[in-house]
């Protein structure tokens, strides 16, 4: 019988002595040493209020929604693995005030999986990954409610500080707790930028793979991979920075690559979401064997203002990048000057550019956007499910000479490339190695 098959019964196990009365820090209960498994399990419920540690020594089971309370601070080790519970719809929720410091390495990156066997897994299996921040959000009064009672976020300090994700995976989460109420892999609640986000993969979720709610946090190597709605998606002022993001997706279910608003309150709700975006892969799925989404790699909309830079986009079904033209909120933001777009290649889809955004690049506002041009990198390789390949070959002329990509803000944050997407030609290390997974099941 296969480990995860049976993690069902050690919840039921350990969860008695749960109802016993014994407890710990974060109410878990004992260890338990089940034969067939290596390492002893231990389930989780409810909260942690102090200062922790989750070793790599057990696998720890999230029962139902685990908060990691204000001051409180969970530190997982590299190499843990951290089990989504489906019956309880186990979710990992830090509230404002909490810290996560999920610290994997390349070697052993940390793991938020599905309890459900290899084979049987799927999106949705479990809840997700949650932070809330008290950076700053535009919705009213300046505070937000997350979707799935995950908490209250936002505040008055951009530079507030939830923790470190680094070298961490959180795969098939998301689950559905009604019609529009269904958690993402990933959900960023006014996280502000003392948080520190790097070499971070949601693979799988029902929802987007990694939704920003306002704040001000940085990403950097990011990997939004076969999420059923949106793989990068923002909102209610978000302004933060990323930069190395590789997106793929699976036609079965899938919705846009970048999806992004100001607000849908009110598209010219403050601060206004205007992210600054450097170094992305956009790839979909142009397979219609499996299902007919994955159809639109990127919609700017209700009012945003955006910095798209260096990017290459490929394989969807039918548009590359689209400006929601109808809303003056968002036409006024590219008018006067905040919103930037160029440097960039859009190859393999039908149409790679919206009629709404055709005339920015005709007219030069939107620099050195090409079209249907191979620029090394291959559709195929970077959609395929199980092992997609974002590096071009040594000879991309586009992503390694020809097309010079656009200077990032000396800031301290963004990288200077001699590339364009979100990895280096060949032969320069790949960073996606070695810590990604793309299982389907």
């Amino acid at each position: 019988m296969h480990m995860w098959r049976i993690f069902a019964g050690i919840a039921v196990a350990a969860g008695l002595l749960v109802a016993d009365g014994v407890r710990v820090a974060s109410e878990q209960a004992p260890p338990v040493n089940v034969p067939g498994i290596g390492k002893p399990v231990i389930v989780v419920t409810r909260q942690v209020t102090g200062s922790e540690t989750w070793t790599n020594g057990n696998y720890y089971l999230l029962r139902g929604a685990v908060f990691v309370r204000q001051g409180a601070t969970l530190t997982i080790q590299a190499g843990t693995r951290v089990i989504g519970e489906a019956g309880s719809r186990g979710t990992l929720v830090v509230e404002r005030g909490g810290r996560l410091n999920a610290i994997g390495t390349r070697e052993q990156p940390i793991v938020f999986t599905s309890d459900q066997p290899i084979g049987f897994r799927g999106r949705g299996d479990w809840g997700g990954l949650i932070l809330n921040g008290r950076a700053p959000v535009n919705l009213k009064g300046g505070i937000g409610t997350g979707e799935g009672d995950t908490g209250v976020y936002g505040g008055t300090d951009p530079n507030d500080n939830s923790g470190v994700l680094r070298f961490v995976r959180v795969e098939f989460s998301g689950v559905e707790f009604s019609p529009d109420n269904e958690l993402n892999g990933i959900a960023f609640q006014g996280v502000g930028r003392g948080t520190s986000v790097d070499f971070v993969q949601a693979h799988m979720s029902r929802d987007d793979a990694m939704e920003w709610f306002g704040g001000t946090v940085d990403g950097k190597h990011l990997v939004p991979s076969n999420a059923a709605d949106d793989a990068f998606d923002w909102t209610f002022g978000y302004s933060g920075r990323a930069q190395f993001v590789a997106i793929t997706q699976r036609g079965d279910d899938a919705d846009n690559g970048i999806e992004a608003d100001d607000s849908e309150f009110d598209n010219n709700a403050l601060p206004r979401s205007n992210p600054q975006l450097y170094n992305f892969t956009i790839c979909g799925d142009p397979d219609r064997n499996e299902g007919g989404e994955s159809t639109r790699a990127a919609i700017f909309r209700r009012g945003t203002a955006f910095t798209f830079r260096n990017f290459l986009v490929t394989g969807f079904k039918t548009t590359g990048l689209q400006i929601e033209t109808t809303n003056t909120a968002t036409t006024a933001q590219i008018d006067n000057g905040t919103s930037q777009l160029g440097a960039g290649v859009i190859w393999g889809i039908p149409t790679p550019l919206h009629s709404s955004i055709t005339p920015y690049v005709n007219s030069g506002r939107f620099p050195d956007v090409r079209t249907n041009v191979e620029p090394g990198l291959s559709t195929t390789a970077c959609a395929n499910h199980d092992a997609p390949n974002f590096q071009p070959s040594s000879a991309a002329t586009l992503a390694g000479g020809q097309l010079a990509p656009i200077l990032p803000p000396n800031d301290g944050f963004f990288e200077v490339t001699t590339y364009i997407g979100a990895v280096a030609p060949a032969p320069a290390d790949n960073w996606m190695d070695g810590w990604t997974a793309f299982p389907q099941r």
